[in-house]
């Protein structure tokens, strides 16, 4: 840990001191390797976790778009703000702070990591990532495609550690900032250590998003995105919408259709193309969300479809007549779970769209665009999409409140989470 830590703050020093134009040189490289090696990358991601390979195919494409993106960006991010005051010349610079720890989980092994450590980097700063136990080749393969890229030895580095090791890293005089990607557990201990060092931490945790479908809905389209919101990457997703709140007088007409469209979904060999839902990464994902699912039904919730597990495998599963005690929906399901409720006004979706100690996202499917946007203020997330899923997209900032945590990844906002925002003041006498 020591000798790698050093050695990322020795790279600092002459990183920091590149032009901006000349670090994001490097991005155009990175992005080429990424799309010219994006199969044998994505038949890493998915022997480690089990994505099927399509999907894993598709998060190494989206680590290259977030590198052109960042570099036909970053530079007016970046460049000095000028500020009007009383000052014969006032602006802000944004300047890197040096080496950052970054602390990423298995689901998007290669994107979470890109969406941490593209920014840190194009911003001057160097990184150090301890990723998931259970993702050691994605891991080294990261630092490998980096340093293949031309980024100087000591800008990127894989940390081999156990999750006991974390607190002396974070607490280390040389780690500035600290950026995790995990459960709210983990986020709780990761700021409670940085805080006591007075370190500046982004924690993105866990989600437990509502998609609300309204009665004037698209009813073909809601239920086409619903079936991706909720079941791409096997539900292993944050953001993954897991509380489906439907209008009582479509609420029927919905289900069939949901069900129809989840038996349709291909399973299989996770390195067929055609395979949609695979296996959750860990058997003990697996126990876990079959107790949340028996513990609804014993509580009166309806099982429609599913609530079967073979080993790893989780069946799509669909519940109805689910009330907000139960722990489909209180608690975060991980896996390939939809919980379904019924409501009879926007009021009573938006009360119990917020009933949850999450904050990420929501979906709301209407045709009426004027009044939904009347009440995007009501609802108490990080980011509000209609007639869509949430995702992440690198144009725009991803990050929650509440359990969620706090800070931002992407865009502009996301860029500037590991700079000295200074301030420059200059009077002329």
């Amino acid at each position: 840990m020591e000798t790698t830590i050093t050695r990322a703050n020795e790279t600092y020093a002459a990183w920091n001191n590149l032009p901006l134009n000349e670090r994001l040189t490097f991005l155009p490289i990175l992005a080429q390797h990424l799309l010219e090696n994006k199969t044998v990358y994505a038949a890493v991601i998915t022997s480690e976790m089990q994505k099927p390979i399509a999907q894993a195919i598709a998060e190494v494409e989206k680590c290259a778009l977030l590198c052109t993106y960042y570099f036909e960006n970053a530079s007016s991010f970046l460049s000095a703000k000028a500020i009007k005051t009383e000052a014969s010349e006032s602006f802000v610079t944004y300047e890197p702070i040096g080496v950052i720890l970054g602390i990423m989980p298995w689901n998007f092994p290669f994107w979470q990591v890109f969406r941490f450590a593209i920014p840190a980097l194009v911003s001057g700063n160097t990184v150090v990532v301890k990723h998931a136990s259970n993702v050691p080749k994605c891991a080294q393969l990261l630092q490998d495609l980096f340093e293949e890229a031309g980024f100087p030895l000591g800008c990127y580095q894989n940390l081999a550690l156990s999750s006991t090791e974390v607190a002396a890293v974070i607490a280390h005089p040389i780690v500035k900032a600290v950026s995790l990607t995990g459960s709210e557990f983990a986020g709780k201990a990761v700021a409670a250590i940085a805080g006591k060092h007075l370190k500046k931490c982004v924690l993105e945790l866990g989600g437990n998003n509502a998609f609300i479908v309204l009665e004037d809905a698209d009813l073909k389209a809601a239920v086409a995105i619903a079936v991706n919101a909720r079941m791409q990457n096997a539900g292993q997703s944050c953001i993954a919408a897991k509380r489906f709140l439907v209008h009582e007088s479509v609420a029927d007409t919905f289900i069939i259709q949901f069900k129809t469209a989840l038996q349709n979904l291909i399973t299989g060999d996770v390195f067929d193309k055609a395979t949609q839902i695979g296996p959750l990464a860990r058997l003990d994902l697996a126990t876990e969300l079959d107790k949340q699912v028996q513990k609804s039904i014993a509580m009166g919730s309806q099982l429609i479809l599913g609530g079967t597990r073979d080993g790893a495998f989780y069946a799509p599963t669909l519940l109805t007549k689910v009330t907000p005690q139960m722990p489909v929906f209180t608690e975060e399901t991980f896996g390939p779970v939809a919980a379904i409720t019924t409501f009879c006004n926007l009021d009573e979706a938006i009360a119990l769209s917020n009933q949850s100690n999450f904050g990420l996202g929501v979906s709301i499917f209407t045709q009426d665009i004027a009044k939904i946007k009347t009440k995007i203020a009501a609802f108490n997330e990080g980011a509000v999409f209609i007639n869509e899923m949430v995702k992440s997209d690198p144009r725009l900032p991803f990050g929650g409140v509440k359990n969620s945590g706090y800070g931002r990844e992407l865009a502009e906002e996301g860029l500037k989470e590991f700079v000295n925002i200074k301030t420059v003041f200059i009077k002329c006498l």
